[in-house]
């Protein structure tokens, strides 16, 4: 690490303690409005760090609202014009040390609508903000953002003045406008005094937008020099620029995967904003522009994130990748911290409980859900439906090869704590909810090359666990694992068949041992042309998840400890030596010292509630005496899932 990225890294620690993370300095939280007061626990530290918070109806034409610590709470810009500062007595009430109180206006808070908004919380090589009056005379501002901005927005507080938006990758005689369409002029000195900013000033010249005498105005400043993470050596934010080529497949690297990017051609065209709390898919995306009041539009934009990047995934990317044209843009890394407790990463949710003030809240978690599981267990002939933020409104069926069903459109997972599926369920539907995470589990989604490729993961360790699926065709569900015996042998998750049954060798699969940052596919199965896939990865992390294998022991209790210290919540289990079904087991419907509710992943068939095969322990799970081959033959192996 760089003299500069370690300085950083201790400058950006919570007084010492712990590195940062994205997750502590940046957030998109979505809301409901209500017209009433609501707080809004994003888990940054607004009001003793000091940030900006922007706020955005969805569904309803109002203006883009910035407020910030600086100025203080009531004081709002609004992006999308150049009028001055204002008072909105509704607007954000209070910054708090986890977040933010929201007021009654309805730019921001009218009952029933849906809204997002995105903190900045300041820290150093991140985000700073600073307040000054202009002079009418070349001069530097002092800074703290303690690396050089690579982008500063300015904006006059005391009169109607357009936003004026230095980009690193322009030069810097140029500027944009956050509130226009029009491409980067070319002004000489007056903007920027011909001067590149430094670790600690910016410069301005003459120019009244930027520094008009006797006139007050507000810089935000945006640093990628923050060096974050475990070990203190991960990039979260990029700033930078792309030229389009007009072609499909092409890929912008941020050396990271985004959860939130700001696009502007350098030419006259809207910004475009993106984030991953909203709908940004494999096939559609919802962009706001922060150069209009308009709601939220939803369309063919074609650019998904990817493990490091973004792709201009099934088109030319049509406004975004115009072959010739300049792009800049500003990009924020993905949360990023390891889980410390299952509950952050994996829940059970009834259809309409807990719905915590919200009126669609289906299915609860309590965390952004990445991918779900939903299914009726009463019912038989119930198909097991697989759903993925990263897909957007599609499902697949686990216990089918059959395509992706796509338009689901009541199958969204816009929410920082739920997921919705609304349609043909009711209080008896059940959904298992995972979050990506770190060490626990991840979530990738490709088109076959039909050659030999390495595909990025975030991870972060080798996964123990491979499930893919093709989506555009019908083609059976692989299952990959080490621990299934051989070098990553493979099953299906819609079948009872065991790992030697497909004739598949593994290097059909895999051409290489997975690492912890890609996998290496070969030309085959799982790697068709044109194939579109999903691929669930997971991992056993200590204390929240175990990735394991057992020998049963027929007619004897099989003990099988997963090093957690009060029991599992999920278990998945299949034998693998021999043809077995795919058993779910979990705590939410009753892991007991009694018969256990169980349901196969690979059929419709309801569950069966009259058996006991499965017992409490605290370290894991018991396989009890009583269960058959499917969970305990005498030396027969097995594969198993377990989430505390």
């Amino acid at each position: 690490m760089s003299k500069l990225a370690k300085a950083l890294s201790a400058a950006a620690g919570n007084a010492g303690d712990a590195n940062l993370y994205p997750e502590d300095v940046f957030s998109t939280y979505l809301y409901e409005g209500t017209g009433s007061a609501i707080n809004i626990n994003n888990g940054l530290d607004l009001s003793g760090e000091g940030g900006l918070t922007w706020l955005k109806s969805r569904s309803l034409s109002e203006v883009n609202i910035l407020m910030d610590t600086v100025r203080g709470v009531q004081s709002a810009l609004v992006s999308n014009n150049a009028n001055n500062v204002f008072t909105l007595t509704g607007g954000i009430t209070a910054f708090n040390s986890n977040g933010f109180t929201l007021g009654t206006s309805n730019i921001i808070n009218t009952n029933n609508s849906t809204n997002t908004s995105w903190s900045f919380r300041k820290a150093a090589g991140f985000f700073d903000v600073v307040t000054f009056t202009g002079n009418d005379t070349a001069r530097t501002i002092a800074h703290n953002l303690g690396s050089v901005p690579k982008m500063i927005i300015v904006k006059s507080i005391s009169d109607d003045y357009d936003w004026v938006v230095y980009h690193a990758s322009l030069t810097n005689q140029q500027n944009l406008n956050l509130n226009t369409t029009s491409q980067a002029g070319n002004s000489g000195a007056e903007y920027w005094n011909s001067t590149t900013p430094t670790s600690s000033v910016f410069s301005l010249g003459t120019q009244f937008r930027v520094n008009g005498n006797n006139k007050t105005y507000v810089a935000y400043l945006f640093g990628d020099d923050a060096i974050f993470g475990d070990d203190g050596d991960e990039q979260i934010c990029k700033i930078g620029s792309y030229t389009g080529n007009g072609t499909v497949g092409r890929t912008v690297d941020f050396g990271f995967e985004p959860q939130w990017v700001l696009i502007k051609p350098n030419a006259n065209d809207d910004w475009y904003l993106f984030d991953t709390m909203r709908e940004w898919t494999t096939d559609i995306s919802e962009r706001l522009r922060p150069n209009t009041n308009d709601e939220a539009g939803r369309g063919f934009y074609y650019i998904p994130p990817n493990a490091t990047g973004i792709t201009f995934n099934a088109s030319s990317g049509g406004a975004l990748n115009a072959n010739g044209t300049e792009y800049i843009y500003m990009a924020i890394r993905r949360p990023m911290k390891v889980p410390e407790a299952g509950t952050e990463v994996f829940n059970i949710g009834t259809y309409g409980a807990n719905r915590n003030n919200s009126s669609t809240s289906t299915y609860y978690a309590g965390f952004p859900v990445d991918m779900a599981i939903k299914k009726v267990p009463v019912t038989a002939v119930a198909n097991n439906f697989a759903s993925t933020r990263m897909l957007g409104t599609t499902d697949l069926k686990t216990n089918s090869s059959a395509a992706e069903r796509t338009g689901e459109t009541e199958e969204t997972f816009d929410s920082n704590t739920h997921w919705n599926s609304a349609a043909g369920t009711s209080s008896t539907s059940y959904s298992w909810m995972f979050k990506r995470a770190p060490k626990f589990m991840d979530v990738v989604a490709y088109t076959g090359t039909n050659g030999t490729i390495s595909r990025n993961h975030n991870l972060t360790v080798a996964p123990e666990l491979m499930i893919f699926k093709r989506r555009n065709s019908t083609s059976a569900w692989t299952v990959l694992s080490e621990l299934a015996g051989s070098s990553y042998s493979e099953m299906a998750l819609d079948s009872t068949i065991d790992k030697s049954t497909r004739n598949y060798s593994a290097n059909q699969y895999l051409t290489a041992q997975p690492t912890a940052t890609v996998f290496a596919q070969a030309a085959g199965y799982d790697n068709v042309s044109g194939g579109t896939y999903i691929t669930y990865l997971f991992a056993t992390l200590a204390g929240i998840s175990k990735v394991g294998s057992y020998t049963g022991n027929a007619g004897y209790a099989v003990n099988v400890d997963c090093g957690f210290s009060n029991g599992a919540r999920f278990i998945l289990i299949k034998r693998t030596n021999a043809s077995g079904d795919w058993y779910v087991y979990d705590s939410v419907r009753g892991i007991v010292a009694g018969n256990d509710p169980y349901f196969f992943l690979n059929n419709t068939a309801a569950q069966v509630t009259n058996t006991d095969y499965i017992d409490p322990l605290a370290s894991g799970f018991t396989v009890t005496s009583s269960a058959p081959a499917g969970l305990n033959a005498s030396g027969g192996t097995y594969l198993f899932l377990a989430i505390a």
